[in-house]
């Protein structure tokens, strides 16, 4: 069964090993089987053919059909998409479809997909070799531009996932406090390991899955869990727990609950207690290093953690991942400490390359200040098309990172964001794609712009909005 999956995902996709200069994909012929799946839109026809035959041998292959949840459409309904090539702020199917994109690969596009500078140097390294296991001089490269961006950073480490990057900070701070229980907040996602699986948001939420199966009730025990934005929570938690809180971990803009920024004082309080009672704050920065401002969000909100987790941009679309703090925590490490943790593919030279060069280009003066200017305009221009249109909507953004909810708002936390209207963003978010724009599939992540995105792409976007947005 699984090898005439197989078979027939190569047929249908047609795969083959091509260098392109600009997507060209032959439209593929309308079927009745995949009648349902295709929109006529004036004289255009939107058909999903290949991405079904893809998608449904795939789900022989792989559980769901997808390495990854969120990614098969679970809450927003309709067919997945299967692509085919990337290019600047733009997407195209395996049917030919184009589309602006608002994902990023989940984060990492913040100068644009496949950017010819990266890929350029990314091709001469590749001459040298795919990975090493042994140290290469572009570690110390990127680790010094690391170090010198992030205001926590003094040493780092590089491991090859967000989810990794977390599991090695937990390990870390508890060696380096000797306590065990960590404090995170509802919504907020910090990887699959064991311990952050309570109330996590993000796939989690899209899936209705409150927590895993498979987690023993022992990884979790030491978890405690406050409201985000809610400081009185946190300070009460840690009344409660004196002196056994290793460490508070958050994500200080959450964006696996959809964009939750912090509210004015809540960053200020949690750098107040976790002092006060001797545990350590770590910001997750997967999703925010680099993209709220060259340092991150705690340059942008001038609050300093202990320790600090990142990837998605570090590796410019490569696997990577990295966390890191004060010297003396990180000298806790192996081989400098006793810590343990280790990686086959950690801090090699393709992700570091591409890490490099990315970070190279978000140092240029200007870009977080088009970014804001091009996010600004999108989230207000649908903001703008829905008050419009009838629609009860909310959102905001920093920079390049963005969301909207079909609630009243304000939006300040997890239960508040789970009053959105789940049902229309499904209907919208299936209506866009018929317009050739790409949303996250779930009402509760963010968005992403990048240095890509032009004007006329913000201004197709929202006229786009506002055509779904009448018709739904």
């Amino acid at each position: 069964m699984a090898g005439a999956a197989a078979a027939a995902a190569a047929v249908a996709s047609g795969i083959s090993i091509r260098t392109v200069a600009a997507p060209k994909i032959s439209r593929a012929p309308r079927s009745r089987s995949v009648v349902r799946a295709a929109v006529s839109l004036g004289e255009k026809a939107y058909t999903v053919q290949k991405s079904e035959e893809i998608f449904n041998a795939a789900k022989e292959l792989m559980p769901g059909g997808v390495n990854s949840p969120v990614r098969a459409f679970k809450s927003v309904g309709g067919q997945p998409i299967v692509f085919d090539s990337v290019k600047g702020s733009h997407m195209w199917d395996v049917d030919g479809n184009e589309y602006i994109d608002y994902v990023g690969s989940w984060g990492p596009a913040i100068i644009g997909h496949a950017d010819d500078e990266v890929n350029a140097a990314l091709i001469e390294t590749l001459k040298k070799g795919t990975s090493f296991g042994a140290p290469c001089a572009l570690e110390n490269v990127l680790a010094q531009m690391v170090i010198s961006a992030v205001p926590s950073i003094e040493m780092v480490r590089f491991v090859n996932s967000g989810t990794e990057a977390c599991m090695g900070a937990l390990r870390l701070v508890r060696a380096f406090t000797g306590r065990e229980k960590i404090l995170k907040f509802e919504g907020c996602y910090h990887g699959h390991a064991d311990s952050f699986l309570v109330k996590a948001g993000s796939g989690v939420a899209t899936l209705g899955l409150p927590d895993s199966p498979g987690v023993p009730k022992g990884a979790t025990v030491g978890t405690l869990t406050a409201p985000y934005n809610d400081a009185e929570a946190v300070k009460k938690l840690f009344e409660d727990n004196k002196g056994e809180i290793a460490a508070v971990f958050l994500e200080p803009v959450v964006g696996n609950a959809g964009f939750i920024p912090p509210q004015p004082a809540f960053l200020n309080a949690l750098r107040e207690v976790t002092k006060q009672d001797g545990a350590l704050l770590v910001f997750d920065e997967v999703m925010t290093g680099f993209r709220l401002a060259y340092g991150g969000a705690q340059e942008y909100f001038g609050i300093t953690p202990d320790v600090t987790t990142l990837g998605k941009i570090i590796g410019g679309g490569l696997p990577v991942g990295a966390y890191g703090g004060r010297k003396d925590i990180m000298e806790m490490v192996a081989p400098a400490g006793p810590m343990y943790q280790a990686g086959t593919l950690s801090g090699n030279p393709l992700a570091m390359t591409a890490g490099i060069h990315t970070l190279k280009r978000l140092m240029e003066p200007g870009t977080y200040e088009y970014l804001d200017k091009v996010t600004g305009e999108l989230v207000q221009g649908i903001l703008d098309a829905g008050a419009k249109t009838g629609h009860e909507m909310c959102g905001g953004h920093i920079r390049g990172m963005f969301g909207f909810f079909f609630a009243g708002g304000p939006v300040h936390n997890f239960d508040d964001a789970k009053k959105s209207n789940t049902a229309k963003f499904g209907r919208f978010h299936r209506g866009m794609l018929e317009e050739g724009v790409y949303l996250a599939p779930s009402q509760f992540e963010a968005g992403f712009t990048s240095l890509a995105h032009t004007t006329l792409d913000i201004e197709k976007t929202v006229e786009a909005a506002e055509k779904v947005l009448r018709r739904i």
